[in-house]
């Protein structure tokens, strides 16, 4: 894969170089033919139009004829060059080589003389291998053509000139493609490689060596796909700490009710039992299967919450009514206890949106710590009330607190803290996920011996009518 990259890269790369390069070059040889063309075309042109000039100033009465009878050498007296004089129709009267020809000459730069205007032409002519440029202009006398004058050069020598250079731009193009080459090379080297060391990363993460981080370098999109397969390795190792944790709690907490009722089982089986002690035993079992239930219960609800699996049901209903029902649930808990428990609801808060099972099930699992953390003369208050555009419940007791150590990681998953009281250590956990799917936050204040605090804000969502 690695190769393939680096290669189609290198192609690429290659080929924008190619194409730049070519067209480049195109431009600079036309570009330089054009330029020594013009000159000599510029040349030739001044040289015909000083004697056209001459002609004009000296010879003013002279017709075609008269010049070629005289042969008078105006026209070719300062130019080295091949002069020809034709007539209007293009016969050619005079040329300094001894050319001749039986048919008119129809080149382009003859007939826009013919047009009274300057014209040059390049091109091969019969009576020589090499090729020429030829430049013609109208000879005037009282403002009418009488005939063409036109001076033909060899190109040999410029041409010469431009091959030279042309090999010389061909030359610095060939350099400056196999520059590009290894630049090109050395910027796929360094897109690839970086690649390979996120991919050979990748793969050792995938063989279980998670602990290995790739090195970021750059902030860009390789630096980017790094730091996600770190991240990526951060969540798996966290998640398969989370599923350790997780059986080790289950296992652990599951081990105490079922050894409990285990024994009694085995106990009652006796067939001199008595009757106190079988009602003893049935008790037992009775509240050691509903801790049982209510452990599976709260671990299939963590489990739920892991895998993201939990939504909320919002709707409609009466807080209320929901806080009368929990605090008839747990009066007979508090008589039993000795503990005190009271329920204040403010007058403006009635009827919220939430999802009433959810919410109740962190009232619940709030009262069931405070309560069983709290001893037998103690106090539990529940209080529901707005401040400004939130709902505050908030549960406070009397009980044995939570020390400063303890208390950062309190929500953490499977945190017990340093108490034996403590069941798997996922009740709170599973309340602020609850609490944060609503949108809220669940604050906890505690000191060792005085007692707990935990509110839970939420926003205040009512009926709309």
């Amino acid at each position: 894969m690695k190769k393939g990259i680096k290669i189609r890269l290198v192609k690429n790369f290659m080929l924008v170089i190619l194409i730049t390069v070519v067209i480049i070059e195109i431009m600079l040889i036309n570009g330089v033919q054009d330029y020594y063309y013009k000159n000599l075309e510029d040349v030739l042109t001044s040289q015909i139009e000083s004697s056209t000039s001459f002609y004009s100033r000296y010879f003013p009465s002279f017709n075609l004829n008269d010049i070629l009878i005289e042969d008078i050498d105006i026209f070719w007296r300062y130019t080295n060059v091949q002069v020809q004089i034709l007539s209007l129709e293009g016969d050619l009267l005079l040329d300094t080589l001894g050319v001749s020809s039986n048919e008119p000459i129809t080149t382009s730069d003859i007939v826009k003389a013919q047009n009274e205007e300057n014209g040059a032409w390049v091109g091969s002519v019969p009576y020589s291998s090499e090729s020429v440029m030829a430049v013609s202009v109208p000879l005037i006398k009282d403002d009418d053509s009488i005939g063409i004058i036109r001076f033909v050069s060899s190109l040999e020598e410029t041409n010469g000139i431009i091959k030279k250079i042309n090999i010389l731009l061909i030359t610095i193009g060939i350099i400056v493609i196999i520059i590009g080459g290894i630049v090109s090379i050395i910027l796929a080297n360094s897109i690839v490689y970086p690649l390979e060391r996120v991919s050979k990363i990748a793969e050792k993460m995938a063989n279980g060596q998670l602990k290995i981080r790739n090195d970021i370098e750059n902030d860009d999109e390789i630096g980017r796909l790094a730091s996600t397969l770190n991240h990526m390795a951060d969540e798996i190792i966290k998640r398969e700490q989370i599923k350790i944790d997780f059986i080790s709690s289950v296992s652990h907490e599951l081990r105490t009710p079922l050894t409990s009722i285990k024994g009694w089982s085995i106990t009652l089986q006796s067939e001199d039992v008595e009757k106190d002690l079988l009602l003893d035993g049935l008790k037992i079992i009775e509240k050691e299967s509903d801790r049982l239930s209510f452990m599976v219960e709260e671990l299939l609800d963590f489990s739920k919450f892991i895998s993201g699996r939990i939504t909320l049901d919002k709707d409609i209903f009466d807080f209320n009514s929901t806080l009368n029902f929990i605090f008839k649930q747990y009066m007979p808990r508090s008589k039993n206890d000795n503990i005190r428990f009271s329920v204040e609801v403010d007058d403006n808060v009635k009827m919220i949106v939430g999802d009433e099972n959810r919410i109740k099930q962190v009232i619940i699992n709030l009262l069931d710590n405070a309560f069983k953390f709290t001893d037998a003369g103690g106090s539990v208050e529940l209080k529901a009330y707005r401040k400004e555009k939130d709902l505050i419940l908030e549960v406070k007791d009397t009980g044995i607190g939570i020390s400063k150590e303890d208390l950062p990681n309190i929500k953490e998953k499977f945190y017990k803290g340093s108490t034996n009281r403590a069941n798997s250590g996922i009740g709170l956990a599973i309340c602020d996920e609850i609490v944060k799917l609503h949108k809220g936050e669940l604050v906890i204040e505690s000191q060792i011996g005085k007692g707990t605090n935990i509110k839970v804000i939420l926003p205040y969502e009512e009926e709309l009518i």
